[in-house]
């Protein structure tokens, strides 16, 4: 099976794999479970450097930390099952985290403050309000009535015109605050009419493509 995990390891790091060294800091690794739980799942393998080198885990203590992580450091606390391998008689730790069905997730960080992380391609990034809002919505047994007024109208004509918007373009532009407008753009996220990006220094909005293709 040695041939199933060097193929998981030439896939690289993505959307659903993260490679781990080590765990030696159970926050740290907290944040990579709820990113998973909060997105679409994902995979840890843990004793693999972010080059694919195997270096294997160091002690069955890093099991007893990931375990810890899962049930202290995450709210709610998150399921995860695990496979060992053994390959040139290192052990790797192959850990799957399904995504989660009461969103949001969260992580305590340092400050022990509890905090939300989407995973994005390779990276684990803050979810920030209109995402919190998106989840909070979703978890709603009520279904979403959005009314089609001069504000959504004047987002849907600018996207339109072009690929993304800011909220605070948005804002400016619909003379709108920040709270409206981040609770238009999650009920058209809800409504899979919009599209959230996130990168580490901004988050975007777009058109779904259904959306655009009706247009």
């Amino acid at each position: 099976m040695s041939s199933y995990i060097q193929n998981l390891i030439c896939q690289g790091e993505h959307q659903q794999q993260d490679f781990k060294f080590e765990i030696n800091d159970a926050k740290k690794i907290a944040r990579s479970l709820v990113a998973f739980s909060n997105s679409h799942g994902g995979k840890l393998l843990i004793g693999v450097k972010d080059n694919g080198n195997i270096t294997g885990i160091q002690s069955e203590e890093e099991y007893h930390m990931l375990e810890a992580a899962a049930q202290m450091y995450c709210r709610p606390a998150v399921k995860f099952t695990f496979q060992k391998w053994t390959i040139k008689g290192k052990t790797i730790l192959e850990v799957d985290i399904a995504e989660g069905d009461k969103k949001p997730f969260l992580a305590m960080n340092e400050d022990k403050k509890w905090i939300a992380y989407v995973r994005v391609d390779d990276q684990n990034l803050l979810a920030n309000s209109v995402m919190m809002k998106v989840w909070q919505k979703e978890r709603r047994s009520k279904g979403i009535r959005i009314a089609y007024r001069e504000t959504e109208k004047i987002l849907m004509d600018y996207l339109e015109q072009h690929s993304q918007i800011s909220i605070s373009k948005f804002c400016r532009i619909g003379k709108i605050s920040r709270k409206k407008a981040e609770d238009i753009l999650a009920d058209l996220i809800v409504l899979e009419i919009l599209r959230i990006h996130f990168s580490e220094k901004e988050t975007w909005y777009s058109l779904a493509p259904d959306t655009k293709d009706q247009s």
